[in-house]
């Protein structure tokens, strides 16, 4: 091709290209885009960079760009490709031997730069890929330094094109030149739509900032493809989306025509339906069908999302969701009217453009208030739809001027917009964009009334998500205030606990667990479980724990204390059923002392052996019974046995022995585990696989789960004086107490304990009469 002369011509095709493709733009290609700044490190990687290059945006942001853009080597060209412009051509086009840009990203450049080169992708489907690029120099007040665009080469040749896969064909096949350049735009015909489509190949940032870079990009030319039949083209973006215009439904048209007051097209002349009958009945279609596709869980994050796709691509091609900040957070229903200082959280958007189009540009997630003079606003504040049949370039701008260091002028504007509010009892809860492409039919005033009816019934939906989530929250709140904080050591043993709530009966229970530091150095520990669910079952084991813990500080004996529990909770009411099992550890006797009112017996795990024990304890009468009495067992333990309590929602549900799960609930809690944390997950995993393998994978009922590793005190530790009934015995008591602190190097403490032991000696030889005294 020689450039010098055929270079200005006007764009044409040769006729074998015509034939082969009538309406292919050659110039439309899939476009990477990559700023880099005055560091030379990457501010901006757009998503066909990730596809191109291989890395991923999280990695390249930051990174040298000369890391990252390797596009040196170019392509060897024919002795005469340069022509009379020499190597970099009128506006510096550049694709034979010579720099590439990995040299101008490493030695800066002055003027704008492009070629063609070969590249190794990881992970490419080609061992290396052909790569066009253009780099402009970026001149301002802002860091960027350059503008990189980039394209694979195989994009833009046609498939009979393209270069042969195997030798046989190569001489089939005849491999088309491209090479990139630079021309001003106004050589072109629609000078003034490429100039307004330009920010779309631009990267998301503020509208002075865009339009500094359109204005610089303008003046030092436009990126074109030049091929080797003396075509010449402008480089546009392809988002991968279809051509609408090819793609438009025969009622669609008809609705337009409708519209606008002109005769039906001849396809559809001939419907024999009432265009108004019929448009109606799609549009209850619709409806239909929507309201049967949002609402299937009550979860709020996944109603959002079926809200968001119910509409794309049927109603609309682009639908963006905000939520009131409360709704989000899961708080009461909000109160009064929106305001400009109202934050409206992006919870959703959902659209047909290229994946990763919309992403930088309204990420999910932000939160934002929204001025009074937009359409948001003003359909948040009256409740009800704004209708724009199109965005023109003035409220594209006023509207992109709320989104800070981000252009979304190339998103929005040309299209149509519908505001819909998302109410519930008269309240606006948020609201919904809905965006067309200019290609496809406006919205029009059924689309208005069509979409008041989608958002009124979407509003509900978000609504019963949002009660449910916020009674959720509650509840876990006040379970959560209910359930203790024990700390994971006592004197004398280790403790570890788990809560799990009914995964279908609601997040609020009876089950608990407890310890209580008793004197002598033992502990007590509770594990009980309240009949029922809901907030009454939660209520009453609020109250019964409490009870225990009152009674447990009294030092009663465990039988004892299950049986003043029983009174307490008849005198309550009928209604007061529970299951208890209590236990006392002595770690200086080595011994456990239980009684069961009910409850499923505990598990004992010996350290010298690992094995395991499931405890033979008199069942007893769940609390609330009245009249059966309750007994205690007393029970041998080494240092290192682990006791283990829990609930009978971790071992039974419906339609499966008992028997089953405490023999799991035995083989994992001999499990080794490297902490008691570790053991109880892994009871609780070993359990919910027997259960998920039998086909009851749903556990309604809560579990409660308290292992104890029952450490024990050294004898050294430990020290016992008996003495007699005589006054003359407190000195020597005092006496005692100090030396044994010395040697214990717990010297400070002894003071403290004199004057403890000398009163309660005292007090011990006054009163009693028969006992000897022993400290």
């Amino acid at each position: 091709m020689d450039r010098g002369t055929e270079r200005d011509a006007p764009p044409r095709r040769g006729a074998n290209s015509a034939a082969a493709d009538d309406t292919a733009d050659p110039g439309r290609v899939p476009l990477a885009v990559v700023v880099v700044d005055r560091d030379g490190l990457v501010s901006h990687w757009s998503t066909g960079a990730r596809r191109l290059f291989g890395v991923a945006k999280e990695e390249a942001i930051g990174a040298p760009a000369i890391d990252l853009l390797p596009v040196s080597g170019a392509l060897p060209e024919p002795e005469d490709a340069y022509g009379e412009y020499g190597e970099y051509g009128e506006y510096g086009a550049y694709d034979g031997p010579g720099p590439g840009l990995d040299s101008s990203l490493d030695q800066g450049l002055g003027y704008p730069a492009a070629g063609r080169a070969r590249l190794t992708v990881p992970g490419h489907d080609r061992e290396r890929a052909d790569v066009l690029w253009w780099a402009y120099p970026l001149v301002g007040p802002g860091r960027e330094r350059l503008l990189v665009l980039a394209a694979d080469a195989t994009a833009v040749l046609r498939p009979e094109q393209r270069a042969p896969e195997s030798p046989s064909s190569a001489t089939a096949v005849a491999v088309e030149r491209i090479a990139p350049g630079f021309a001003l735009h106004t050589d072109f015909p629609g000078a003034e739509e490429l100039a307004r489509r330009l920010p779309d190949i631009l990267p998301s940032m503020s509208v002075g900032e865009s339009a500094r870079i359109v204005a610089q990009v303008l003046e030092l030319g436009y990126p074109v493809l030049e091929f080797s039949q003396n075509d010449r083209v402008p480089v546009t973006p392809d988002w991968g989306v279809a051509r609408r215009a090819e793609r438009k439904a025969r009622r669609e048209r008809a609705a337009r025509a409708a519209a606008e007051g002109l005769p039906l097209p001849d396809d559809v002349a001939d419907d024999g339906e009432d265009l108004e009958h019929a448009a109606v009945r799609e549009r209850l279609e619709f409806l239909n069908e929507v309201s049967g596709r949002i609402g299937t869980s009550l979860d709020l994050s996944r109603t959002i999302i079926e809200v968001s796709k119910a509409v794309v691509p049927r109603f609309t091609d682009v639908a963006g969701t905000y939520l009131r900040e409360q709704v989000v957070a899961g708080e009461g229903f909000p109160d009064g009217v929106p305001d400009t200082r109202t934050l409206w959280h992006r919870v959703a958007v959902e659209h047909t453009d290229e994946p990763g189009r919309w992403d930088d540009v309204v990420p999910v997630g932000e939160a934002m208030p929204f001025p009074a003079h937009t359409p948001f606003f003003q359909c948040m504040t009256t409740g009800q739809p704004v209708l724009v049949p199109r965005i023109s370039e003035q409220m594209g701008h006023a509207i992109a001027a709320q989104f800070e260091k981000r252009d979304i002028r190339p998103l929005i504007t040309g299209r149509s917009m519908l505001v819909v509010p998302l109410k519930a009892r008269n309240v606006v809860l948020g609201f919904m964009v809905l965006l067309r492409h200019p290609e496809r039919v406006e919205f029009n005033d059924m689309d208005r009334v069509t979409g008041a009816e989608l958002a009124a019934r979407a509003g509900l939906v978000l609504d019963n998500a949002r009660m449910y989530t916020y009674q959720e929250s509650v509840a876990e709140t006040l379970q959560d205030s209910m359930l203790p904080h024990i700390p994971p050591r006592m004197a004398g043993c280790d403790i570890a606990t788990r809560y799990l709530p009914g995964t279908l009966l609601g997040r609020v229970g009876g089950d608990w667990f407890d310890s209580v530091k008793l004197p002598g150095a033992r502990t007590a520990l509770v594990v009980g479980d309240v009949m029922g669910h809901g907030l009454n079952s939660a209520a009453m084991m609020g109250q019964l724990r409490t009870a225990v813990q009152t009674m447990a500080a009294l030092d009663l004996p465990p039988a004892r204390l299950l049986r003043n529990l029983d009174d307490l909770a008849q005198r309550l009411g009928d209604s007061y059923l529970a299951t208890c099992l209590y236990a006392v550890y002595d770690p200086i006797a080595g011994e456990l002392h239980l009684a069961n009112a009910g409850h499923i017996p505990p598990v004992l795990v010996r350290a010298e052996d690992g094995r395991t024990e499931l405890l033979d304890l008199p069942t007893g009468a769940p609390i609330g019974v009245g009249g059966v009495p309750f007994e205690a067992v007393t029970v041998r333990v080494e240092p290192g046995d682990r006791l283990v309590m829990c609930t009978d929602g971790l071992v039974e549900v419906r339609g499966e022995d008992i028997g089953v799960g405490l023999a799991t609930l035995c083989e994992s809690a001999a499990h080794p585990a490297a902490s008691m944390d570790d053991a109880c997950d892994t009871i609780i995993r070993a359990l919910a696989a027997t259960f998920t393998e039998a086909g009851h994978g749903d556990r309604k009922d809560d579990v409660a789960l308290l292992m104890a590793r029952l450490n024990g005190i050294e004898p050294d530790d430990v020290a016992e004086w008996r003495f007699a009934l005589d006054p003359a015995e407190v000195p020597r008591a005092r006496a005692a107490v100090r030396e044994q602190l010395h040697d214990w190097g717990l010297a400070k403490l002894a003071y403290v304990a004199e004057l403890m032991v000398g009163e309660l000696v005292t007090n011990a030889v006054r009163h009693s009469h028969r006992l000897p005294v022993a400290v």
